[in-house]
């Protein structure tokens, strides 16, 4: 298969999954069955996310610098998250577009849409039947990706080390906050928060603010997302750790939906967001790129000079096909299988 027929039915599949036909949008709405988590509005708009980056001009962009036309394909197992709807389909397409075969193990929590997706692809271009698998186990391979928490990558760490290998541990996304943001930054900077609940490593967790910053405009701009604490789950939550913080005398902030606490921390428990303030810009900077290898996405809608992925109010779960999970280059880690 050419790169030129590779990516035209990676298009096509792009355009079909931006506009869910009644078989797909069943089974978006199954999806909640197996996962709470995974409401129809969630996986509908994960599943258009990926559609929308599925476009023939970012994907020629992205591979004709990778020339597969002579690979020798490789069997590529990986280990796939379940965070979010369908997180685990970009390292398949890296897979498939490298020219290699995908062995997958798919994620207890996120079964169904995937294995749709991808059969939707070899409908497009039955020669993708020969290089997507699943696996409950991984055997015979050549090298894995696989993505989990920071104590499943060191069993995965020991378990791979003799393949090449790109293991994932936990990130978590921030936002700087100046003090001059506007109504629309500020409630765009609220999806980057709750788009999934929180529950993906590009949603943010933790605030930068600067110093005798004030969270009540903050908190206006953010009230059209106040129907998240609807969701059982959320709001199982959100009540108890705001019994943990009032139980422990712990000072937060509280607009109804979401808990705002002081704390240096980067992770956050679900319904709550950490901030810490900053003296300076140049201060908030330096923190940061201190942090770097813990963070995979900065929320800003002011210039930075930091060496994490900057991007703009909203921007957090949108990204682009060449924007590399824990800032790794995926395309280059298995056209170096060859």
């Amino acid at each position: 298969m050419t790169l030129t027929q590779r990516i035209k039915a990676f298009t096509e599949l792009g355009s079909l999954i931006s506009n869910p036909d009644e078989n797909l949008t069943a089974t978006i709405s199954q999806a909640k069955n197996a996962n709470a988590w995974f409401t129809f509005e969630s996986t509908l708009n994960s599943v258009k996310n990926i559609g929308q980056m599925l476009n023939n001009e970012d994907l020629t962009k992205w591979l004709t610098p990778y020339d597969n036309s002579s690979i020798t394909p490789k069997t590529v197992g990986l280990v796939l998250a379940g965070n979010i709807p369908m997180v685990g389909f970009y390292d398949i397409l890296c897979v498939l577009a490298a020219g290699h075969k995908a062995l997958i193990k798919l994620s207890s929590h996120d079964q169904q849409l995937i294995p749709f997706v991808l059969n939707e692809l070899i409908k497009i271009e039955p020669g993708f039947n020969d290089q997507i698998s699943y696996t409950e186990r991984l055997q015979q391979f050549d090298a894995v990706i696989a993505t989990g928490s920071n104590n499943t990558s060191r069993y995965f760490e020991h378990y791979f080390a003799k393949y090449p290998h790109i293991i994932r541990k936990n990130r978590n996304s921030v936002a700087v906050l100046t003090g001059n943001e506007s109504a629309e930054e500020l409630g765009r900077i609220g999806h980057d928060i709750f788009d999934y609940f929180g529950l993906g490593c590009r949603n943010v967790s933790k605030l930068f603010v600067p110093e005798n910053y004030k969270f009540d405009f903050f908190f206006e701009s953010i009230e059209h997302l106040q129907p998240v604490i609807n969701h059982h789950k959320y709001c199982n939550n959100y009540d108890y750790n705001k019994s943990i913080f009032l139980v422990n005398s712990e000072l937060h902030l509280d607009n109804g939906f979401l808990l705002v606490k002081e704390d240096e921390r980067l992770s956050s428990p679900l319904a709550v967001v950490y901030f810490e303030y900053y003296s300076s810009i140049a201060g908030a900077q330096d923190r940061i790129n201190f942090l770097a290898n813990d963070i995979q996405v900065v929320v800003s809608a002011a210039g930075l000079n930091i060496t994490p992925q900057l991007v703009k109010p909203g921007e957090s779960q949108h990204p682009k096909l060449w924007d590399y999970a824990d800032g790794i280059n995926t395309l280059e880690f298995l056209s170096s299988l060859n």
